[in-house]
């Protein structure tokens, strides 16, 4: 088997169990491993350390698979993987009611690159690496054994894929897609375009929030910002909000949207759609006074790298700024950012010092994070990247 040699100085943080191997930590490649291939992992001294998948496009060189020298990447390994996954997770199924939920969180599953959503009888998969796309088959047949009354769809369409050398791709693996999908949670329904929706067709991670804004809206006027197909609007509604404004650039999200009105029985005339950039909308807003009771600030993630995190705070600071010029005294505002390279500390002092702009008053009352299914390995931090604050502004 080929091998890659690590240089001393960066074997640290393969002892520390962090998945990813950068090629400055490289110092040669032993043999010609060839795309997504399994390599041994080596220091200096020719001490073996780990198993890893071969990627030579990208900055993330080597995605390592286990810390045991005997351990095959086989059919057994990903099946044992995907068993784990389900385990963890059976206390957060039964306890949310839900019939949609994440499976796999790649690297923070052991899985690296390797992203698995369930919908009720339906698996999605998202690729992401060279090593998952090099042994796609045998973690589909892994899949199926756990799974084998599910259809399989993938969604490996993200521009991530190219860092690594492979081509989009989207389509059904195994069985037939039945649409509509309608999926459960927290006692809403919503459908879920795995098609051609964001991500994997449905925003799973924000689901605990969802439950958490249900207190704050009795009797409330609401604008939920980004809103795609509307889950946040919806828990609104159950829980008694006086109107809904939901706002998206997609008109097919707000088609949903308004179809999951409907599928949940609430009144239509307590919701507006609205087709509109955000940004240029709260400015409109504040121009003609429109003031609300609860805002919902979900944007998309702003920092792809820490080349663009400067520009990112000033984005936050400023959506939030408005936003918060737009709620009544004693307002409420759910602010999240999902971008991994945002501290939360950092994004605290972000709506602090907007706050502070807008010349209001403010408290935070919670902290918020990612749902319970999309863990957070403990050697990978990075799993860590959706977080959010519940604040209150006079």
């Amino acid at each position: 088997m080929s091998a890659i040699i690590i240089k001393n100085d960066r074997v640290k943080a393969v002892k520390r169990k962090h998945p990813w191997i950068f090629s400055k930590a490289i110092k040669e490649v032993i043999g010609d491993p060839q795309l997504g291939e399994t390599v041994d992992l080596l220091d200096e001294n020719n001490k073996w350390l780990a198993k890893a998948a071969y990627s030579p496009h990208s900055q993330i060189r080597a995605r390592i698979w286990s810390f045991e020298q005997n351990q095959e990447i086989d059919i057994d390994f990903f099946k044992a993987k995907i068993e784990r996954a389900l385990f963890i997770r059976q206390p957060m199924i039964k306890q949310a009611q839900t019939t949609g939920y994440r499976l796999l969180c790649a690297e923070s599953d052991g899985i690296p690159g390797l992203t698995v959503d369930v919908y009720n009888t339906t698996l999605v998969c998202q690729i992401l690496s060279a090593g998952v796309e090099a042994n796609k088959d045998i973690i589909v047949e892994a899949l199926k054994t756990v799974f084998p009354d599910h259809v399989i769809y993938e969604r490996s369409d993200v521009d991530v894929r190219q860092k690594e050398g492979l081509k989009n791709r989207r389509g059904e693996i195994f069985g037939k897609l039945q649409s509509p999908i309608i999926i459960e949670e927290n006692g809403i329904k919503a459908y879920v375009d795995v098609e051609n929706g964001h991500k994997t067709g449905f925003y799973l991670d924000q689901r605990d929030n969802r439950k958490t804004l249900e207190k704050y809206v009795e009797g409330k006027t609401v604008l939920n910002c980004f809103s795609y197909t509307g889950t946040f609007g919806l828990t609104a509604l159950k829980g008694g909000a006086k109107h809904v404004t939901q706002v998206d650039m997609s008109q097919s999200a707000l088609d949903i949207a308004a179809k999951n009105i409907d599928l949940n029985n609430f009144d239509q005339a307590k919701v507006s759609l609205v087709k509109h950039d955000v940004f240029k909308l709260l400015r409109k807003y504040r121009e003609e006074g429109t003031k609300f009771d609860v805002i919902i600030m979900d944007p998309p993630k702003f920092a792809e790298s820490k080349a663009q995190l400067r520009g990112a705070c000033r984005g936050y600071k400023d959506i939030n700024m408005i936003a918060m010029q737009l709620l009544n005294p004693g307002g409420i505002i759910l602010s999240f950012s999902c971008s991994g390279l945002m501290e939360p500390s950092l994004f605290q002092k972000i709506l602090a010092d907007a706050a502070l702009d807008a010349k209001r008053d403010m408290v935070f009352i919670e902290k918020l994070s990612q749902a319970q299914d999309h863990i957070i390995s403990s050697v990978y931090p990075e799993g860590y990247y959706l977080k959010g604050f519940v604040a209150q502004v006079f």
